[in-house]
């Protein structure tokens, strides 16, 4: 056995995100610890400032902070656009949230966001009674939202499993004192769940016929202050897991205090099926909001494996990852159920390919996934692209660094839209496992 690391890795970003809004939207003193200091969650930051919210700076160290909220109707009309930057997360978390205000704001993003899809929300969102204004492409922001304070009840199934969705229409559900039911193929992530049940909302789920059923039977008058520390991000704790499978040799680290949500962590069934030795010790505090860990893994003899439909929405962020790790296994591996890749910051699946292929990597290209033929040992080399997209970006820099080719990434400093620090990690653990 060679080294023994422990590291750490950010906060999560979508728990930091949806603690930041309930935070303001609850009534009394919310106290935060472990919140991500990266560029999507200083997006939505700057959103809620521009609604009238004082909302003091996220510290780098993860040390407490202190929200006073405002209450469901204590937003204010903004006088400027308001700029979500890339964050598609607090985008439509938003235009759920202002759904169900007295308000009229407009939202706008980069040019990537300004692709992602945004009828997928607006939609259910127009049944309920809000309005929206679009001031570019059709389904595409910048849009206004006119909110309305009474909106009517929804029952809404969604033809994708997704967290953002449900999260915007529970939200606007919560502002607008509507009863909100929603009905996803399968279970999506159910961190906005599990934070409006501990601030006083009583949100149910269970599993039917048709699926994975949330329900908001009777939206609370107000909600109530948060206590929470947020958890490691499972999505980049995913990276280091990632790097250290590529990297062989005898290195055992230990990545602490990590999200644990049974929502987020098909991806590593996924690399223990592929050979991988991964180790999960729970550590979860008594009357947590989130399950967390600590999460041991060693390297092995990669593998081919399959993904597909039933696991994608529990490891839709780590699907480039694992067609990463499928490039450097014995065998192919398949993805496949997976088109909701196609409306991330890239078009993660064309990405993905292009990239793998630019490397020599033999990669069929599917409408809702891709195969990837492995060639273990190889050493890959060439110039690949980051597509603008932070998760692309740390893929490929894992890959550039594990596999002993040459391998430039172009642009790969985006990364710090959701994992600052990234590059200086990634560089001493290539150090120390390599």
């Amino acid at each position: 056995m060679g080294a023994r690391l422990r590291i750490r890795v950010p906060g999560d970003k979508s728990l930091s995100q949806r603690a930041l809004i309930l935070s303001v939207l609850g009534r009394g003193t919310s106290r935060l610890k472990g919140l991500l200091c990266s560029g999507d969650t200083e997006s939505t930051l700057r959103a809620l400032r521009g609604l009238g919210v004082r909302v003091p700076n996220i510290p780098r160290d993860g040390s407490e902070v202190l929200i006073n909220g405002v209450g469901l109707e204590g937003l204010k009309t903004p006088v400027n656009v308001l700029d979500l930057g890339n964050s598609g997360t607090g985008a439509r978390l938003l235009l759920g949230m202002l759904a169900g205000s007295n308000l009229s704001a407009t939202i706008d993003g980069d040019a990537s966001l300004r692709m992602r899809p945004m009828a997928r929300v607006m939609e259910p969102l127009e049944l309920m009674g809000a309005r929206f204004k679009l001031l570019g492409e059709v389904d595409r922001l910048p849009v206004t939202v006119h909110g309305c304070s009474q909106l009517k009840p929804l029952e809404w199934s969604s033809p994708v499993a997704s967290g953002q969705i449900k999260s915007s229409l529970l939200l606007a559900g919560l502002t607008g004192s509507a009863r909100t039911v929603l009905t996803e193929p399968m279970k999506s992530r159910d961190h906005t769940e599990r934070m409006l049940n501990a601030v006083g909302a009583d949100v149910i789920g269970r599993e039917t016929d048709d699926g994975w059923r949330v329900e908001m039977p009777h939206p609370p008058d107000e909600i109530g202050p948060l206590d929470f520390t947020v958890p490691g991000d499972i999505s980049s704790a995913a990276f280091v897991l990632t790097l250290v499978a590529l990297g062989g040799g005898g290195t055992e680290v230990t990545i602490q205090s990590v999200g644990l949500n049974r929502t987020r962590t098909a991806f590593l069934d996924v690399l223990s099926r592929m050979g991988v030795h991964i180790e999960v010790h729970d550590r979860t505090p008594e009357g947590s909001i989130e399950p967390l860990g600590d999460l041991v893994v060693r390297p092995g003899g990669l593998r081919g494996t399959s993904v597909g439909a039933v696991e994608v929405p529990c490891l839709i962020d780590e699907l480039p990852l694992v067609a990463v790790l499928g490039a450097c296994a014995e065998g192919e591996t398949k993805i496949t159920g997976a088109r909701e890749l196609r409306a991330k910051e890239s078009d993660r699946i064309l990405a993905v390919t292009e990239n793998l292929r630019a490397l020599g990597v033999v990669v069929e290209e599917l409408d809702d996934g891709l195969i990837v033929q492995g060639v273990p040992g190889r050493k890959l080399s060439g110039r690949v692209s980051a597509f603008d997209d932070h998760r692309i970006a740390m893929s490929f820099s894992v890959l550039a660094r594990a596999t002993g080719g040459s391998v430039d990434v172009a642009d790969a400093g985006v990364s710090d839209v959701s994992f600052p620090g990234f590059d200086q990690l990634i560089q001493k653990l290539t150090e120390q496992v390599g």
